[in-house]
């Protein structure tokens, strides 16, 4: 007798992410040829559930290699200028949130103007520092090694990354040239650039959890995070879908001698 059943089927061109949760699943080099032939996103889990790794396509774009001579020759000027923005909208977000959640957001609005070409004053520092005390409480530290509300963030922000990856290697970039982030055993630091504005929407999914540990049910909305309907350039369309505009314009922004760099909007 056939042990095996077949619980769903989805076609590859539909998958934008394949969440491989448990170390124990296997697939297939065929399953793996489909998701990089279909720019599917592939996330790995560690024992824990935790994602751990990410594989993405080698080549996305038809003008890969011209996009990245455009990234390594960036201008530093117009490379201070582009994470001035991304500062500016992830402050900009982080009031946002508190005010979603009806807390005091006025202390962190007042920072944005205060943002510098290159952020040369470091108020991204300053507006995180006031930002904790006012989302969670005094206490709280942001460890990515911590237990808790801690770990479900460091779940949010991997599933954030992987999607901010994905659409970065599609536009035709390479994730490991970053603007500000330039660790050099860090193979997304564009990506990790470019989620920054974004990375207070997972701080709203988490705080408003019920329960602060690892599980389906935890997990789930930000998953849905992926496809919730967001505001960009005045229509409205998918987070995922947004996000890949908004790389393609800042791909724009690396080529051109303006900045054209938008960033989806909550609706």
């Amino acid at each position: 007798m056939n042990s095996e059943v077949k619980k769903a089927q989805v076609s590859f061109e539909d998958l934008g992410f394949l969440i491989l949760a448990h170390p124990q699943i296997t697939i297939t080099q065929a399953v793996f040829i489909a998701c990089t032939k279909n720019n599917t996103a592939i996330i790995h889990c560690d024992q824990s559930h935790m994602p751990s790794g990410l594989t993405l396509p080698i080549c996305g774009h038809s003008l890969h290699s011209k996009i990245i001579r455009s990234q390594s020759n960036i201008k530093p000027v117009r490379q201070k200028q582009l994470w001035q923005q991304i500062v500016k909208r992830k402050i900009a977000e982080q009031s946002e949130t508190l005010k979603r959640l009806d807390k005091n957001h006025k202390p962190i609005q007042a920072l944005i103007e205060k943002v510098r070409s290159g952020d040369s004053s470091n108020v991204e520092a300053q507006a995180a520092q006031r930002y904790w005390k006012i989302l969670v409480d005094s206490k709280f530290r942001r460890d990515p090694n911590a237990e808790g509300l801690n770990m479900q963030l460091n779940y949010g922000y991997a599933v954030l990354r992987a999607m901010i990856a994905r659409a970065l290697v599609i536009t035709g970039f390479h994730p490991s040239l970053g603007l500000n982030h330039s660790n050099q055993y860090n193979s997304y630091c564009l990506a990790d650039d470019v989620m920054e504005p974004f990375r207070p929407w997972v701080d709203e999914i988490t705080v408003k959890q019920t329960e602060f540990e690892l599980n389906k049910k935890t997990k789930i909305p930000y998953l849905e995070l992926l496809a919730q309907r967001v505001k960009f350039q005045q229509k409205n369309m998918p987070f995922m879908v947004g996000v890949g505009r908004m790389t393609a314009l800042l791909k724009k922004s690396y080529e051109d001698r303006k900045i054209y760099l938008s960033f989806p909007e909550r609706c």
